[in-house]
């Protein structure tokens, strides 16, 4: 069955939430990663709920976790690709796949630390 298309405005930006949806219920339930990370996202909104965490807080709270999950993605869409590139292990493939597990480390310490600010002093 060929790939047709769609160039009505509408339907084609259903079909592409359609789409992008599909892609985030793969992610939470197949990856591991994304899983723990999606844990602590609703663990962190709970405990920001619970605290009552400022708008402000709110807001940079959101971004972390949205950065991270994003990274994520970004880096197991990466590793798939990688892996079906070439499947078996090659220095250059492990080096762009390295690269990109380091874009997730970034995020998660900045994850972290906007963490950090906003509920040490909740506890002081």
């Amino acid at each position: 069955m060929a790939f047709q298309k769609d160039n009505t405005f509408l339907t084609g930006r259903l079909k592409s939430v359609s789409y992008a949806l599909k892609g985030c219920i793969k992610l939470i339930t197949t990856e591991h990663s994304i899983m723990v990370q999606t844990s602590l996202a609703v663990i962190l909104t709970v405990a920001g709920f619970v605290i009552g965490i400022t708008t402000t807080e709110w807001l940079f709270q959101t971004l972390a976790i949205g950065l991270v999950l994003s990274i994520e993605g970004l880096n197991t869409a990466i590793e798939k690709v990688a892996d079906f590139i070439h499947p078996d292990y090659h220095e250059r493939i492990g080096f762009i796949k390295d690269i990109a597990a380091g874009a997730v480390f970034f995020s998660a310490i900045t994850a972290i630390i906007i963490g950090l600010i906003i509920y040490v002093p909740h506890f002081i």
